[in-house]
């Protein structure tokens, strides 16, 4: 073949076995649902911030040592980001990535999120707690977008790796992970209740 796929932008996506999804995400939405009551500074910071919901990015990102249902989380998470690293071929000096922040993200109906990337940390990703049909997919974005002043646009049909934008449909006890400088979005949906998701970082 005369083609060589160059820089490739890699996803993973994984998922917890039944029985630990239906255990733990049971408690992790009573945990998210309790934070939401509970963290003034956070329900406060998303209101300033035009956030559609709650989340404790701002407030409260060190879960794990909070409460066990995040640290349980951490627990499962550890090995995904470490096969994960593994497949990107990082070269750590004999460490492994950590945990460096999570978070809970309750996303109100027609909720959105707009673009952003993830400063200082390697890998980051999200974890599936509560999915209502209809909930907005994750929209990845070519990290070239940028730098194409003059590309022709691609076909409607174009292969997964040729295209500009990919959607990734959420589902409860599904973990996605990317590298951190990744731009992603949530986009807008249809469901008629809260999604609740936990956002991390490993640096």
């Amino acid at each position: 073949m005369p083609f060589s796929s160059l820089f490739p932008t890699q996803l993973y996506k994984g998922r917890l076995t039944r029985a630990v999804t239906l255990a733990l995400n049971r408690d992790l939405e009573r945990a998210c649902r309790m934070l939401q009551v509970e963290d003034r500074a956070g329900r406060a910071w998303s209101k300033q911030n035009h956030y559609p919901g709650y989340t404790s990015y701002a407030s409260l990102n060190d879960l794990p040592k909070r409460a066990p249902p995040f640290a349980a989380l951490q627990a499962q998470l550890d090995a995904h980001v470490a096969a994960f690293a593994h497949e990107l071929q990082f070269d750590l000096g004999g460490r492994r990535l950590k945990l460096d922040s999570m978070w809970v993200n309750v996303l109100e109906p027609m909720g959105v999120h707009s673009a952003h990337i993830h400063p200082h940390s390697a890998v980051s990703g999200t974890y599936y707690v509560v999915v209502p049909k209809g909930s907005g997919a994750l929209k990845l974005e070519d990290p070239r977008l940028p730098l194409m002043m003059a590309a022709p646009a691609k076909r409607e049909r174009a292969r997964i790796e040729n295209r500009r934008f990919i959607y990734v449909e959420p589902k409860p006890g599904k973990v996605l992970l990317w590298e951190s400088w990744l731009r992603h979005e949530v986009a807008a949906g249809t469901a008629k209740s809260a999604r609740i998701s936990v956002s991390f970082n490993y640096a």
